[in-house]
């Protein structure tokens, strides 16, 4: 059995639940994560909470209440659940100065290609749940790019969801430093602004794996099942580059944050494959890596924990240039393509989850 905890004391990594319900926090379950396994922060979906108000017996006196529309009753309900979840992060939160210790709550899927919708939005959100260790998640799209950077310059923090390729990543790291650029110049407090990158991996994965298996020749198929994983180190070996170089020197002097990686979409959907290959060669300082209960628990009974972020990256590259070569296109194909599939994904979750809420206050 692991002890989690060495995963930040040691690694400098922090571990996020990718779940959020009121089972958790009324039967002290997340309260259990956070002092056994060092869990230090949140992150919650459209698909999460769907999940959460079917199956969670602690929803039925709320449901039974009245309000104009099964969003605002939606929201009334989640409200509760992230106002305890921060309440049990605040003392993370304050223990780390504010890098850490945060529950983030997704928009609206409705809203992904509105920047002007998405950022007010996102203003709306945080003044619902009145705490200070809150992130706001927008998607990678063009508009929400846009909307991170007026949303930073704000002094609103943000999460942004849907990365799939190195091509999100630098829009997205170039867009918080746009954001962070005003709002320290506007006089805002810099150590106030937290912002998360997260980088979906498993899908990655999946689909590539289909397309090499198309492929078929004999080096195709060696290289299924290392995409994502590859992908994830360059994308950090570009944090290092961005975060630590001398283009963010000034902002850093200045008190303002990195913008961390966050490992998404862990949990491995091909069971021919390790059930922790998105998390034991992610391991290093200045990331995250968000796991589902059943992740958490087999990192727990069996994890191997060390430095690994930064190893084999010659050979993370090779990979990509392999993939190249056999005309797998990561940010002109596969990334559009899944951040359209996730969205969609969170766009019938979200419906489902508020037919739900609309079949059961009926």
């Amino acid at each position: 059995m692991a002890d989690l905890r060495e995963v930040h004391a040691r690694l400098g990594q922090s571990l996020w639940l990718d779940n959020l319900s009121r089972t958790l926090i009324h039967d002290d379950i997340l309260a259990r994560y956070i002092a056994e396994d060092g869990v230090s922060g949140v992150t919650s979906n459209p698909s999460i909470f769907q999940k959460a108000i079917h199956e969670s017996p602690y929803y039925q006196e709320d449901l039974a209440r009245p309000a104009e529309s099964a969003e605002r009753l939606y929201e009334e309900m989640v409200k509760v659940d992230l106002q305890m979840a921060c309440d049990l992060l605040h003392a993370t939160h304050v223990a780390t100065q504010g890098d850490d210790g945060w529950v983030s709550w997704e928009e609206s899927p409705r809203l992904a290609m509105d920047e002007a919708a998405t950022v007010a939005e996102a203003e709306r959100l945080r003044s619902i749940v009145q705490r200070e260790n809150l992130l706001i998640k927008v998607p990678a799209t063009a508009a929400g790019i846009a909307a991170l950077r007026t949303l930073i310059s704000r002094g609103i923090s943000v999460n942004v969801t849907l990365m799939f390729g190195l091509q999100h990543v630098r829009e997205v790291f170039a867009a918080y430093q746009e954001g962070l650029t005003a709002w320290i110049d506007a006089g805002g407090e810099p150590g106030r602004v937290k912002a998360v990158a997260s980088l979906f991996l498993s899908r990655v994965d999946t689909l590539v794996d289909q397309q090499l298996e198309k492929i078929g020749t004999e080096e195709a198929l060696r290289l299924r099942g290392k995409t994502a994983v590859a992908l994830a180190k360059k994308a950090y070996a570009l944090y290092r580059e961005t975060f630590h170089g001398q283009g963010f020197s000034r902002l850093k002097a200045a008190g303002g944050r990195p913008q961390y990686l966050l490992w998404a979409s862990t949990s491995t959907k091909n069971p021919a494959y390790s059930d922790l290959l998105y998390v034991e060669p992610l391991m290093g300082p200045e990331t995250i890596n968000t796991l589902p209960d059943a992740t958490l628990a087999k990192l727990r009974e069996h994890g191997k924990l060390g430095q690994t972020i930064a190893q084999d990256l010659d050979a993370a590259e090779q990979t990509l240039a392999d993939l190249a070569s056999l005309g797998v296109d990561l940010d002109g194909q596969v990334a559009p393509q899944l951040q359209e599939e996730g969205l969609e994904a969170f766009s019938t979750a979200f419906e489902a989850m508020l037919a739900e809420v609309e079949k059961r206050r009926a």
